[in-house]
């Protein structure tokens, strides 16, 4: 059983601003309610005992609001004092975890993926990485992931419009073995840097998962967001 997530919270929602102002991506409210409660409310639903949230830009904000608990959660925080990738936040936020492994979550994504589920494939395929792939039709804001007949990962493309495809969807599961094959660099991105990079030597699995997805990166799905996740059900 997993215990514990990092959620990945230090956008600074750069494109969201035309709607949502002097605020991190995380906390732009939905529903009267920022967007990462609805994320923290996923952990709480899954059982799992901690998140590491790792934070930047105007992070006060999160700190202020969610303090150290969530309802039976505990909330501890990694600061990044200037910004280091999703991959340097990763490597940063480890260190604040003890199990041997970790969720993966995105502050600004909502995946609904059974969280159970994953974690035993994960453990059944002896993965050190295992990525939750959401299937899409007609898309060109995200590259695809292909997938090999074992669930391996034997490549990405790049965005480009697509009829079908799985794509990335934010959702991980990390063994802690996974962190001597990280960049030495300090700041890297995970998709980039390092699973585009060491796939082809690591054992890294996609899972497909066709549950409700949304990303709030653009003005579009952000108000999308207000309508949908009113009566989202984990």
């Amino acid at each position: 059983m997993l215990n514990t997530a990092i959620i990945l919270a230090g956008g600074f929602g750069t494109r969201l601003q035309s709607v949502v102002k002097e605020l991190p991506k995380p906390m732009a409210p939905v529903n009267g309610k920022p967007f990462l409660e609805y994320v923290l409310k996923y952990c709480a639903h899954h059982q799992l005992k901690k998140v590491v949230l790792s934070v930047g830009y105007k992070h006060e904000a999160i700190q202020n609001l969610f303090g150290n608990k969530f309802g039976e959660i505990e909330i501890e925080y990694c600061i990044e004092e200037n910004p280091l990738g999703t991959g340097g936040a990763i490597k940063a936020a480890m260190k604040n975890v003890s199990d041997e492994n970790v969720l993966i979550l995105n502050g600004d994504t909502f995946f609904n993926v059974n969280v159970a589920d994953l974690y035993s494939k994960h453990v059944q395929a002896k993965s050190v990485c295992s990525i939750a792939l959401k299937p899409m039709k007609n898309f060109d804001r995200y590259g695809i992931v292909s997938v090999d007949s074992e669930n391996l990962i034997s490549g990405f493309e790049e965005k480009s419009f697509r009829e079908s495809g799985n794509i990335n969807g934010g959702v991980y599961v990390l063994n802690k073995n996974i962190e001597p094959h990280f960049p030495s660099q300090e700041i890297f991105s995970f998709e980039k840097d390092f699973m585009e990079k060491k796939f082809a030597k690591l054992n890294i699995k996609g899972f497909l998962f066709d549950d409700y997805f949304i990303d709030i990166g653009i003005p579009e799905d952000y108000n999308r967001a207000q309508h949908e996740l009113a009566g989202i059900t984990y």
